[in-house]
């Protein structure tokens, strides 16, 4: 089953169980993914639909910082459960350790020294973590690696 099957059975549940707040989130996650395969006339593969999963809690983080210096705890409150049903379709996490190992693995593959391969380091290193790490983080892993 794919993650797009996946997220619309889950759609289909959360219609049977009658959990509004649940289902408002999955029709928008649904509704994002058909509107780029409708724009881009593709059908979108698993790391496609987790790159759009990865962007929307990104958004919803960015508006959990906003409405909280606005003093808006009932707006805070609901983007967090939508960050929380995302979340749901995100792989399991990689840890430190599991991250450096791809650094490292990364660098030995390209060849990279300095600063100047940091491009190639990141162009190997985005498929494999893709959805399970952010990717600001790694990008600063690598770098610092790549500089000393």
């Amino acid at each position: 089953m794919t993650l797009k099957e996946r997220i619309t059975e889950d759609m289909k549940a959360a219609m049977r169980s009658k959990d509004a707040a649940r289902l408002s989130t999955i029709r928008m996650l649904l509704a994002t993914t058909n509107q780029r395969e409708v724009d881009e006339r593709i059908t979108l593969s698993d790391a496609d639909v987790l790159a759009i999963i990865d962007r929307m809690i990104k958004q919803r983080k960015d508006s959990i910082t906003q409405f909280g210096a606005g003093g808006r705890a009932d707006l805070v409150a609901a983007e967090r459960a939508e960050v929380d049903v995302l979340q749901a379709y995100l792989p399991k996490q990689l840890s430190d350790a599991e991250i450096d190992a791809l650094i490292a693995e990364a660098i030995a593959k390209t060849g990279a020294a300095g600063v100047s391969g940091m491009g190639r380091v990141m162009a190997e290193l985005k498929p494999q973590v893709a959805g399970r790490a952010d990717i600001g983080k790694i990008s600063g892993l690598v770098k610092a690696r790549l500089i000393g």
